[in-house]
């Protein structure tokens, strides 16, 4: 059997959680949450990091930083997790779907412009596979119409856009750890700050609308209640699965890359027959392997392939049903201009299994396997 997906597992994890038990000190903000900010930031190259209970919490936490009004408008791709989504809703934003780019499935930065209308508030590229919007053309837009930038970078931890770490180019970054990430702490994420004039408001944010951060520092003799807020922190143990893995991040990414090259050596016959598509990288962006998808020819053939593959003890996922077409979209969210691409693509593509410590015999054999679907 080929799993899609095995959390990464590096060895010392049950090491550190033994190291925060022994220290009775297992809740948020620990030495090992403090280690996991410091090395975040020195890999990224962001003055703050903080680590967050999910991914989702992260892009919640921008949301409320970016201190919208009810009505103000979020432009986002409706191809992306329903967090994306979730997050601006909650801050009482209205939602405006743009249609995606067929090569990377990233939202079309040539659509929107025509979607900005003076409600306009955040730009939410979303680096889907970790493979980075068009960023350059995004901030340009973003400035000139004086807008906020929100990266959804859940799937983007060491990937980059000409030289940048994805989460470091918008105001805001969102990072996830969850079981399924390249990089994993069970559930978890991060949120990366731009503008240090930000920081001190995300830390009460993030410690229940207390400055406690400031008392921790010295800054202040007691905390006390500032502002709203909530409890974003993640457990210290948490962190410290997390921490063995970011100490062997180079690792992990060579290991996935050596797997992603492989399954695109293998299957470039198959592209070059017309029989399917692979993902293809553009040029300036240093991906991170953190999945390798195919295109077939529609649905049904799409469909006809999971079945095949699963048959052979090989997982293969779709991914994201559109958010315009869900019930919340039609209920929060407006598509603007047409939906050419989001519908059609997605429902042709699908993820082949991807993971720390795959194969290259188990990619060998989902290979051959994908191939005898034709035979």
């Amino acid at each position: 059997m080929v799993p899609f997906n095995r959390p990464p597992y590096i060895g010392k994890e049950m090491e550190y959680i033994s190291k925060v038990i022994r220290a009775h000190k297992i809740c948020g903000d620990g030495q090992f949450t403090k280690k996991c900010h410091q090395l975040l930031e020195q890999m990224t190259g962001s003055q703050k990091v903080l680590l967050t209970t999910s991914g989702s919490h992260a892009l919640e936490m921008a949301a409320l930083l970016c201190n919208l009004e009810p009505g103000d408008e979020v432009i986002l791709p409706s191809f992306t997790f329903s967090s994306t989504a979730n997050a601006f809703v909650l801050a009482g934003a209205k939602l405006v779907f743009v249609d995606i780019r067929p090569d990377t499935m990233n939202i079309d930065e040539t659509k929107i412009e025509a979607a900005i209308t003076d409600k306009t508030r955040v730009i939410v590229p979303v680096h889907y596979a970790g493979v980075a919007c068009e960023m350059d053309t995004i901030m340009e837009i973003a400035r000139k119409h004086n807008l906020k930038v929100v990266e959804d970078a859940a799937q983007g931890v060491m990937s980059t856009y000409h030289g940048k770490a994805l989460g470091t180019i918008g105001d805001f970054g969102c990072f996830s750890f969850h079981e399924t990430k390249n990089y994993s702490m069970g559930e978890g994420g991060a949120l990366l700050i731009r503008d240090e004039e930000k920081n001190e408001a995300a830390e009460i944010l993030r410690e229940k609308g207390t400055n406690r951060s400031r008392f921790l520092r010295g800054q202040v003799d007691k905390y006390t209640w500032v502002g709203y807020g909530s409890s974003y922190l993640p457990s210290d143990m948490n962190a410290a699965y997390l921490l063995a893995q970011l100490e062997e991040a180079e690792k992990i990414n060579n290991a996935r890359l050596a797997s992603w090259h492989h399954y695109q050596e293998r299957l470039a016959p198959l592209e070059q027959q017309g029989k399917l598509e692979i993902a293809h990288i553009p040029e300036g962006c240093g991906h991170n392997a953190h999945m390798f998808w195919i295109k077939l020819r529609d649905l049904e053939e799409r469909t006809a392939m999971i079945a095949y593959l699963k048959e052979h003890d090989i997982y293969s996922m779709f991914h994201y049903v559109p958010l315009h077409s869900a019930e919340a979209g039609l209920k929060f969210g407006r598509f603007a201009g047409k939906d050419v691409y989001t519908t059609k693509e997605s429902n042709r593509l699908t993820r082949l299994p991807m993971y720390y410590g795959l194969t290259e015999e188990e990619v060998n054999t989902v290979v051959e396997t994908v191939k005898g679907f034709w035979r």
